[in-house]
């Protein structure tokens, strides 16, 4: 995504009684003023389940094959994963990469537009429970007297292209909306 501004709050968040590696601490949480965007990619909606047993692993792994039908990304060296709970049991997601305003969409991908965001950004890294990650962002999120906002995205997450997307361990970024 183009330039960002970051804010380090410098704030503390409680281990949450975890030993079950690194996780989340005061200075890995930033507020985040993230630009509005278009991006364009694969849609896919689903149960949490399907999503554990890698349905969204497997959109990601069919968008990489696919990048060459899109004509210009923005941010080539960033996978998105844009997620909304708007299903029953289930929720909305998208494989997606950035791309310039009005650009062209190939076939059977979908134009995806974000808007400007306040978010809760986290750097989750090899080797952190992913589900500890979410929990310990969402419980600083509160404790700073923010609540997650309600808008189409529930939870935006930046991935390495070049990162294997069935990589049991991944390296990520979390963008959590907040109000």
């Amino acid at each position: 995504m183009a330039q960002h501004e970051q804010m380090d709050m410098n704030l503390n968040v409680e281990n949450q009684g975890t030993t079950a590696g690194p996780q989340a601490t005061a200075g890995d949480i930033l507020i985040y003023e993230m630009p509005g965007f278009e991006a364009v990619g694969l849609k896919w909606e689903g149960t949490f389940a399907g999503a554990q047993a890698g349905e969204i692993r497997d959109l990601q792994n069919e968008l990489k094959a696919r990048l060459s039908e899109i004509p210009k990304l923005t941010q080539p060296e960033t996978l998105l994963g844009l997620s909304s709970h708007v299903v029953r049991e289930g929720f909305l997601h998208y494989a997606a990469v950035e791309v310039p305003e009005g650009a062209v969409v190939p076939g059977d991908m979908v134009r995806i537009r974000v808007p400007a965001l306040t978010c809760a950004k986290f750097e989750h890294k090899k080797g952190q429970s992913i589900g500890l990650s979410y929990s310990n962002l969402y419980a600083w999120i509160e404790k700073q007297g923010y609540r997650a906002a309600e808008g189409e995205f529930k939870h935006i997450e930046l991935y390495p292209m070049a990162q294997d997307a069935h990589d049991p361990h991944p390296e990520f970024t979390i963008l959590i909306p907040i109000a």
